[in-house]
């Protein structure tokens, strides 16, 4: 057996893919004629396909994303053919879900605000501090400040997707005693810490019931341009739309539209329909709107992780033995 790589891994990585491949050959082709000629009789691919590389393979039966996402991976040829194609997903479900809670905090306690009076050096606290109980009458009445900053035990948050990801938003927000609905097409009712999981069928209804609503779908034919201003409409006007999936999924005029008609109360992006997001872009100055550069994913256990999949199931394929993360390349994940 043989196993072509293209880009070149480091020594490092090589190393530790060399270590167990078994009898299996492993190249590490150094430029696109290197890959051209090694491919040839190739059973097995990791790297960037291309459909010239695909083309020329004449006996591959595995293929090994080094992406989770697809969408920018596939290509007609490669969806038809009889190859495996696996991914990386999994490697991202405990970081991301720490953004996600980062954003629905920010929004309880007002820091969407607050950090940006800050930087105008302003003391005003949400709900004015002519509310703010003295030292008389201590807090034992609610009042307007009280109102304008929530705790997170008692809320309702929505997921859309729970793959690795969405299962564990789900897990963060109920350790934090929040209430978890979600919808997914392709998941069993048995999910821990969700209080209910449907079909996408349930989409109105978690729309309806969600102080938050979580994007962590992937990028699809059926999700691109989902979200649209009639899902807006299907929220309350009290919630956040949070999305740390694809930004295929929700198109951003409609977001715009959806701020503007007081559908939502706001809205954190972490990936947007265009990245970067333009500098021009109104959403980067809506008081309403919180966005990180697409960085949910970001963390050093990552690249450990990448490399502990990619050998295993190297390790998998030289041995026979059943591969992770099989994807379906006519669904994009």
């Amino acid at each position: 057996m043989k196993l072509v790589i293209y880009p070149p891994l480091d020594a490092n990585r090589l190393h530790a893919v060399e270590d167990v491949c078994g009898d299996m050959l492993v190249i590490n082709a150094s430029d696109d004629e290197h890959a051209l000629c090694e491919i040839v009789d190739a059973d097995a691919f990791y790297g960037k396909i291309t459909p010239q590389l695909l083309q020329t393979a004449q006996q591959l039966k595995w293929i090994q994303s080094p992406t989770a996402s697809l969408e920018h991976y596939l290509f007609p040829e490669l969806i038809q053919h009889p190859a495996v194609l696996t991914n990386m997903r999994g490697l991202f479900y405990d970081v991301i879900a720490d953004h996600v809670l980062m954003f629905i905090l920010m929004f309880c306690r007002g820091m969407h605000v607050y950090s940006r009076q800050q930087q105008r050096g302003e003391w005003n606290p949400l709900g004015g501090e002519q509310s703010r109980s003295n030292f008389d009458t201590g807090p034992g009445l609610i009042s307007d400040m009280d109102r304008a900053h929530r705790q997170l035990a008692g809320l309702t948050v929505g997921i859309l997707g729970v793959g690795s990801i969405g299962s564990e938003i789900a897990a963060h927000c109920h350790k934090m005693k929040m209430d978890v609905l979600a919808v997914d097409p392709y998941r069993t009712p048995e999910q821990p810490y969700i209080s209910y999981l449907g079909g996408m069928d349930r989409t109105e209804e978690l729309l309806n019931q969600s102080d938050f609503v979580v994007i962590a779908a992937p990028h699809t034919p059926e999700t691109e341009g989902f979200f649209n201003f009639d899902r807006f409409r299907q929220m309350r006007d009290t919630a956040y739309l949070i999305n740390i999936g694809r930004g295929a999924i929700v198109p951003l005029d409609d977001l715009r539209n959806a701020l503007d008609n007081h559908e939502i109360a706001g809205a954190a992006l972490d990936v947007a329909e265009n990245e970067p997001l333009p500098q021009e872009d109104s959403l980067w100055r809506h008081p309403q709107v919180l966005i990180t550069p697409h960085v949910a994913a970001c963390s050093v256990e990552i690249p450990k992780r990448h490399l502990e999949t990619l050998v295993e199931n190297v390790r998998r394929f030289a041995h026979g033995e059943a591969l992770l993360n099989i994807t379906n390349k006519e669904r994009w994940f």
